[in-house]
């Protein structure tokens, strides 16, 4: 069927979503010819901007941005302080924090300014990975969104994550697109998501273009947007019409494995930039999926977004899911005991080395305070060792009331049980000197997230002689230098930096390091599967479940 010749179910369809829904003229699920539906749109677009052209008034544009990677084995609770902590701003705070970054928001601040468009910023909201964001958090953040959208806009552009999970939604980012179409069911919207989304049927069904990062660490936030951004403003202006097709594989990719310089990542990644060079596609995403959150559509999926052509968004999008499933084994992480690590770490002579503790990530939902790795390190008498980080408030207070340059000893970290993974908090008991004392904030440099400020909350410095652990306030994933240089440690002079994280450390310190070995501890972000009971997940899926084919 030729696309002007597809149908299109007023409202949105999965594969086919034309986006300006329930007008006058066609009743909400009735089922009307694309090319007709979009004509009708297109000249509604045109008499508004014709207003705009005129100089009567500036077109309207909504930019928020609300992030969550909801891991649902997580026991870190996540209100709205759990979002303060990161960022949390509303009205004009929000341009006033983003303009100039190299972030998603920031860059559809960017066009909007390009456009001369008049600029709502109803909430930015991103709070570090945790358990699933209460209920009344949740309601904060996408009212604030949807009472902008009440007002009256020609374009939405959201900036979100794709795998937030709520208290009183498995599916936080599809019921938060669902109250705005049944807002706005005229307007064009936009959304950037990250490369760990859960997609959604509602997440698609519910607007017209969307894409997600290609790198992980995730430094190409900004440029994404910017990509998506762009297919918005130029559907406003008739000179596109996009068109999304999506789907899922059953397969619950492990995050070590999602690296864009490893494969399989890398090659399928090249797959889709390849495919949006082909004419008429718009864009084209292979979503790695969060495999941390039990919820029914927690996987690996891909989205393409093509100009009027239905049937070529399809072929797309089947032939990069293919690929991924050939690949589904290399998706699979395997490690080595930790001894075994720590005593091959200790061997080698050139650093600085990295040690991941990557089952303690607080960018994945870690508690950020288990202390199996450090106590592994202290044990086997690694020398001139730096760790980034410790989350203990209670143990900073202590050192702060000591003051710089005090002898301490503190029951360290282990502050906080687990039961998803039936473990309970265990301190590690540490003396040493207080080396710093400081506020824990510090501007990015490098290339994550460039221009943004990181809150890691009160946090020192604990130097045993041999190790200098930096314990913080707040979760804080070390991504970039001034996570060790705002605290005093230059990082390029350690020989060992023990690092809780998965990949985005490399964004600041692959440029460095001459080694990295990755440490199987303990924590609810381990890679082991068996650690942890699903219950709501699709099934049968790979690698929970034996399977053949797709």
């Amino acid at each position: 069927m030729a696309p002007d010749e597809a149908l299109v179910l007023v409202g949105g369809a999965p594969h086919c979503n034309a986006g300006h829904l329930a007008m006058k003229d066609f009743a909400l699920n009735d089922l009307v010819r694309f090319d007709d539906f979009y004509q009708f749109n297109l000249a509604v677009g045109a008499e508004r901007l014709a207003g705009r052209s005129s100089g009567e008034t500036p077109m309207r544009l909504i930019l928020a941005s609300m992030k969550h990677e909801t891991n649902t084995f997580s026991p870190v609770p996540t209100g709205l302080e759990r979002f303060a902590e990161r960022a949390l701003c509303f009205a004009a705070e929000v341009p006033e924090t983003f303009r100039g970054t190299r972030t998603g928001l920031g860059a559809f601040l960017d066009l909007a300014r390009e456009a001369g468009a008049e600029i709502v910023t109803p909430v930015a909201a991103e709070a570090s990975p945790s358990a699933p964001v209460a209920a009344q958090a949740y309601a904060r953040i996408t009212d604030a969104i949807c009472e902008a959208v009440a007002g009256g806009a020609d374009g939405i552009m959201l900036d979100l994550h794709g795998a937030m999970v709520a208290e009183s939604t498995p599916d936080g980012e599809g019921s938060l697109l669902e109250r705005v179409r049944a807002l706005a069911p005229q307007t064009p919207i936009c959304v950037n998501l990250d490369l760990h989304s859960n997609l959604s049927e509602a997440m698609v069904r519910n607007c017209d273009a969307m894409i997600g990062y290609k790198t992980y660490p995730h430094v190409d936030s900004y440029e994404t947007a910017l990509q998506i951004g762009r297919v918005l403003l130029r559907t406003l202006q008739g000179e596109v019409r996009p068109v999304m097709a999506w789907g899922n594989r059953p397969l619950l990719a492990q995050t070590l494995r999602m690296g864009h310089e490893d494969e399989p990542m890398k090659s399928l990644l090249a797959l889709a930039v390849d495919a949006e060079q082909e004419p008429g596609l718009l864009a084209a995403t292979v979503f790695g999926g969060f495999p941390l959150a039990d919820i029914h559509d927690a996987g690996l999926s891909a989205v393409v977004v093509a100009d009027g052509n239905a049937d070529q968004a399809e072929a797309v999008k089947e032939r990069l899911l293919n690929a991924c499933w050939e690949q589904r084994e290399e998706f699979i992480y395997r490690g080595e005991p930790l001894h075994e690590a720590i005593a091959r770490a200790k061997k080698l002579e050139e650093g600085p080395v990295i040690l991941l503790d990557h089952a303690d990530n607080t960018a994945s939902g870690g508690t950020q305070d288990v202390m199996t790795v450090i106590a592994e390190v202290l044990s086997q008498e690694l020398e001139d060792v730096a760790v980034h980080a410790v989350r203990d408030p209670q143990a900073v207070q202590e050192m702060i009331a000591a003051g710089v340059g005090a002898q301490v000893t503190i029951d360290l970290g282990g502050k906080m049980d687990m039961p998803s993974i039936k473990r309970r908090g265990e301190s590690l008991r540490v003396t040493g000197r207080v080396r710093s004392i400081t506020d824990g904030d510090y501007v990015v440099t490098g290339p994550k997230n460039t221009g943004m400020t990181e809150h890691m909350g009160a946090s020192a410095v604990l130097d045993t002689g041999k190790v200098q652990i930096v314990v913080v306030s707040y979760s804080n994933e070390p991504f970039d230098l001034g996570a060790f240089t705002s605290v005093g440690i230059d990082p390029r002079r350690k020989k060992y930096l023990l690092l809780k994280s998965r990949i985005h450390y490399r964004a600041g310190f692959a440029p460095i390091a001459r080694h990295t070995i990755t440490c199987d501890g303990i924590g609810v972000t381990s890679s082991d599967n068996s650690l942890f009971t699903f219950e709501h997940v699709r099934r049968p899926i790979f690698p929970l479940d034996a399977m053949e084919d797709n």
